[in-house]
């Protein structure tokens, strides 16, 4: 059937229903990117205005393809009219370029019916984009937060500190400590990378039995820098 529908694609007056097919599949693949790009987005929260253009520009390239057709003078003069028009929109990240290509790649692919190459492409895209998404290079940094608290500048305090640091702590690094109260107490950042299957809330709870601990915060990385 695709194979159909890209024979007629490629004439020069391609039908109705022909149309409607490229489109109805340049939706159905760019809906199948912004669905990936709503799953593998790691910040707070995702612009919908941004997911509802990865699906409308598919359907725009689609269209712009197929009015352009074999034509070289309208392509030309599609270019011409392109060139006018300034897009001032910036990206902050630059995956969301990405997706955006890759929803314009499904359009133009379709516009000139190649429907295999746009449906194969679009699936490999996704599944490159989750692959990436569950692998070391989708973790959002080596820490995954920053402790900071404030105690008493004793032995027991310290050996009780190392210890629940390193049973609940993958890797963690001092990166300031500094006098306070006249040397009587030490105030400690940190940053930490839990361990598989331990929670904050454990962590919190095993510092708190420390006596005279005060000024325990966690900032965890996730939701304090990707905004």
């Amino acid at each position: 059937m695709l194979d159909t529908l890209a024979l007629q694609n490629s004439s020069a007056n391609s039908s109705f229903i022909t149309v409607l097919y490229t489109l109805l599949i340049s939706f159905l693949l760019s809906t199948l990117i912004a669905m990936v790009y709503e799953k593998t987005f790691r910040g707070l929260s995702y612009s919908r205005n941004f997911v509802q253009s990865l699906i409308l520009s598919s359907i725009v390239a689609a269209t712009v393809m197929q009015a352009i057709g074999d034509s070289l003078a309208s392509g030309l003069g599609m270019m011409g009219a392109l060139a006018i028009i300034r897009f001032r929109t910036s990206f902050k990240d630059p995956r969301d370029i990405i997706f955006m290509f890759a929803a314009l790649a499904s359009g133009i692919a379709s516009g000139v019916g190649g429907f295999d190459i746009a449906v194969v492409g679009t699936v490999g895209f996704c599944v490159a984009a989750f692959i990436l998404y569950h692998s070391p290079f989708g973790q959002t940094g080596y820490y995954d937060g920053m402790l900071r608290f404030n105690m008493e500048n004793d032995p027991e305090s310290k050996g009780m500190l190392s210890d629940i640091l390193k049973n609940n702590c993958k890797v963690f690094a001092l990166i300031t400590l500094r006098d306070i109260a006249q040397g009587k107490r030490l105030d400690y950042a940190y940053h930490i990378k839990m361990k598989y299957r331990k929670g904050k809330e454990d962590l919190l709870e095993e510092l708190n039995s420390i006596n005279h601990i005060k000024g325990v915060s966690l900032l965890l990385q996730e939701t304090t820098v990707e905004l």
